[in-house]
């Protein structure tokens, strides 16, 4: 017996013995804090044992009890785990029972999600099994269920997986609340968070913990060594690098040869359109006939399942994916990961190597494939990043107050519930640990009767509050239209997707946005699925296609489709710009293109911002150089505008990118005072005005009032159209603006716009960063660097990736003049 037995019993000590191992480190230290009553941070590399180390003390936990008394174990829900990923809760489940059936455990694993079904979920309430698996959304409907704290009372565990993927999102607020539910349900239920790239780890021991006063409570920290280094190689593509554009078309040829000299490939792209049109260009090279699949998250859930099945079996040769598969799965036999275009952070770079390999002790291997020229500075950065374990991601904040509603109007629809109750239950989630009573009673009075503008109206009164002081809902037919509507993701209107020969039958392939196919007219073709699919018409909620051959079709685009920029991997490249000793890294291309800026204007400094001016057919235009992500950069041109309409410059547009921003009017701006134009003041009265009246603020208020549960997608039977949605918060929208302007949801909404559409902290911080180092070129023609935005304008504005052979027909002669 190994000297790991005074820590582990014996069961388990023999079990990891059979195997050829020793527990690691951390899954010990995890077995201890369980046992010490601590909740728990365990940061450790893919293939460093975390899931283990997270379900280690539950099982230990009923080992003791089979051992104890196995005749007359009760049922009662032990472990909860939680994760952000429906297939991830199903692999997992998988995982965790080959050590259960090795030692003989006679333990109850169950998976509970959106696709369970109703008879198993009645099962699991009536005889709960010892661990259930599910997600943040099912915890929630738990809540707004009767019997809840009955379920919940004998909890001991919590696991939260890929914590740093839920806890900064409007997921993570929503999922604190359920754990503060639970706590009060069970006070001696721990909670343990698994995540392999952690950047602010003290903010996230915190969003775990449990709070309590006015002090932090904070979860034990445990660290698992680290592993073996990646092998991250950059694409230096034989064919000519485009100077803009997202397909990567010129690299595919190179991409195809290293898929199949791999066992299994990961293709990772950023964009659901992206995948499709990768997929399909691979398709077009495949003369191989390689088993190549796609994956994303609009595809039918029966094609992802059978594409996972196909993985887990090994009976694949690549996958085309996009987010759905960046967390935790363990597929085996996956030796190589390609991210197709820049990777916009290095955390979500970490997390998608982490899929290749899967073990400790062998590295990772990945082959990153700009797909632009600005792209090969970003991907260098991000190299650069995961050679030092350098984490960047989104800030915890504070709770969101649509989310805040959300919970107490789902507390209501359980058991009733005292107001005094869900203050100190709010009080006990950390991102509402500091919120006042006068701000949670006017979150109380909008969950119940919409608020002071809005209350007169009998269908926003959802709760009442009874005789005894106690909140309930006001019906069980509102508690069950409350919980069809459950959760924070709010994806575009979307319809279904049937491929129909005759009739009303077919195959549904999965869901794509509305807005796109009201776009259509019937005989369109586009791609969705792998496939190429001709529009047919309209049917309630569906569109109905049959498959065509046509060489053109158009490319669904998907809103909110683009991840940011991070500031981290910014801070890089302007570094990595300004500095032409790092330049020997990168292709010859890139470095002749830098060259020639360096030639023909200035590079852009590190710390300061260069604005470049230049007259154009007819027109005058200024770009600059933030290097602040184009949500930053979007804000920043409407800001811009608007200053030098005031000014009688008359602008006619702007268009950003990642990397920069032009504006383009009538009048000649090179004798502009550019410290005034960017000055910082912009973020206040020229932000509140533009926002005033603009389109983006009733889009983000839509948001809200679907989360808060003030309008409501689905009914029993039925579904509203983004339409009908955008028509009722309109409505709402000018209301409470007129009437209420300080409601909560005009609160949330301005939270919202802020931090996520128009990326307000950032941009602030840009402008007190280049505040006093704004140096201007005017010059007489474009610059090379100016080239890549120069060919955004004119697009359509879509969310998501356009067709690219434009940009290549304009490219050539906007080089041309650039290189004059």
């Amino acid at each position: 017996m190994s000297d790991t037995s005074a820590r582990l019993p014996e069961r388990f000590d023999a079990w990891f013995a059979s195997r050829g191992w020793r527990p690691r480190a951390h899954q010990l230290e995890m077995i201890e804090a369980a046992r010490a009553g601590e909740d728990t941070l365990l940061i450790a590399p893919t293939g460093g044992g975390k899931t283990l180390g997270g379900f280690l003390p539950s099982l230990i936990d009923l080992e003791a009890v089979l051992r104890a008394a196995p005749a007359q174990r009760p049922h009662r829900l032990h472990t909860l785990y939680i994760s952000p990923l429906k297939a991830l809760s199903v692999d997992v489940a998988r995982n965790l029972m080959i050590p259960v059936e090795e030692m003989g455990l006679d333990v109850r694993i169950e998976t509970r999600t959106g696709d369970t079904s109703t008879s198993k979920r009645q099962r699991q309430r009536a005889h709960p099994p010892d661990i259930l698996l599910t997600t943040p959304e099912q915890l929630a409907l738990f809540c707004a269920t009767a019997n809840a704290e009955a379920f919940f009372r004998d909890l001991k565990r919590v696991i939260i997986d890929e914590v740093h993927a839920i806890a900064p999102q409007k997921r993570g607020d929503l999922l604190s609340l359920g754990l503060a539910a639970i706590s009060r349900w069970a006070p001696a239920a721990r909670r343990a968070g698994l995540s392999a790239t952690v950047a602010d780890e003290q903010g996230l021991a915190r969003w775990l913990a449990g709070q309590s006063g006015d002090e932090d409570a904070f979860a034990r920290i445990v660290r698992g060594n680290a592993g073996a280094r990646p092998e991250v190689d950059i694409l230096d593509p034989e064919e000519r690098i485009p100077w803009a554009g997202h397909s990567g078309r010129h690299a595919l040829g190179e991409i195809y040869e290293k898929i199949k000299s791999a066992r299994m490939t990961l293709v990772f792209v950023n964009t659901r359109s992206q995948a499709e049109t990768t997929f399909q260009d691979l398709w077009h090279l495949n003369s191989d006939n390689l088993p190549i699949a796609l994956h994303h998250g609009s595809l039918a859930p029966e094609q992802r399942r059978k594409v996972e099945a196909a993985m887990a079996k090994g009976a694949l040769k690549a996958v085309v994916c996009t987010s759905t598969l960046d967390l935790g799965i363990d597929w085996g036999d996956v030796d190589l990961v390609i991210q197709m275009g820049a990777p916009k952070g290095s955390s979500r770079l970490i997390q998608r190597l982490g899929r290749a390999n899967h073990r400790l002790d062998a590295p990772s291997r990945a082959l990153l494939a700009p797909t632009n020229r600005f792209e090969h500075l970003e991907c260098e950065a991000a190299r650069d990043a995961v050679a030092l374990n350098a984490l960047d991601g989104e800030p915890l904040s504070a709770g969101a107050l649509d989310v805040l509603a959300q919970h107490l109007m789902g507390r209501a629809c359980g058991e009733p519930v005292a107001a005094d109750t869900l203050y100190q239950e709010a009080r006990a989630a950390a991102p509402y640990a500091h919120i006042e009573r006068e701000l949670f009673d006017k979150v109380m009075a909008f969950a119940s009767t919409g608020g002071y503008a809005l209350q007169s109206y009998d269908r926003f009164r959802r709760m009442v509050q009874g005789k005894d002081g106690l909140w309930r809902a006001r019906s069980p037919q509102i508690a069950q239209r409350h919980r069809m509507n459950v959760g924070t993701i709010v994806e575009a209107p979307m319809l279904n997707v049937v491929v129909s020969s005759r009739g009303r039958g077919g195959r549904r392939l999965g869901q794509i946005e509305e807005w796109f196919v009201e776009q259509l007219v019937p005989g369109d073709t586009f791609l969705f699925a792998g496939q190429v699919l001709k529009f047919e018409g309209i049917e309630e909620m569906t569109a109905r296609v049959t498959r065509s051959s046509d060489p053109e079709p158009k490319i669904p685009s998907y809103q909110g489709g683009k991840f940011p920029l991070s500031t981290y991997l910014a801070q890089r490249v302007r570094a990595m710009v300004q500095n032409p000793g790092e330049w020997s890294k990168l292709p010859q291309q890139v470095q002749d293109w830098l060259s020639l800026q360096q030639e023909k204007s200035m590079l852009p400094p590190a710390n300061g911002l260069l604005v470049e001016t230049y007259p154009r057919s007819g027109k005058f235009y200024l770009c600059c150089y933030p290097f602040e992500g184009r949500l930053a950069h979007q804000t920043l041109g409407m800001l811009i505008t608007r200053r030098l309409e005031r000014m009688r410059m008359r602008p006619m547009g702007f268009v950003a990118n990642e990397y920069a921003l032009a504006v383009w009017g009538l009048r000649d701006m090179s004798g502009l005072d550019f410290d005034a134009l960017f000055g910082e003041d912009m973020m206040g009265d020229d932000l509140e005005a533009w926002l005033a009246e603009s389109d983006l603020m009733k889009r983000t208020f839509r948001n809200c009032a679907l989360i808060a549960g003030l309008i409501e997608r689905r009914f029993p039977g039925q579904e509203k159209t983004g339409r009908q949605v955008t028509f009722s918060t309109d409505l709402i929208y000018n209301v409470l603006r007129e009437h209420e302007p300080d409601h909560v949801l005009l609160q949330a909404a301005w939270a919202d716009a802020a931090t996520g559409l128009l990326d307000v902290r950032r941009l602030g911080q840009a402008l007190s960063r280049v505040k006093g180092g704004i140096i201007h070129r005017p010059l007489q023609r474009i610059s090379p660097l100016a080239v890549p935005v120069m060919l955004e304008v004119g697009k359509e504005p879509v969310y998501g990736e356009a067709q690219e052979s434009i940009l290549e027909d304009a490219s050539e002669a906007l080089i041309a003049e650039a290189l004059i």
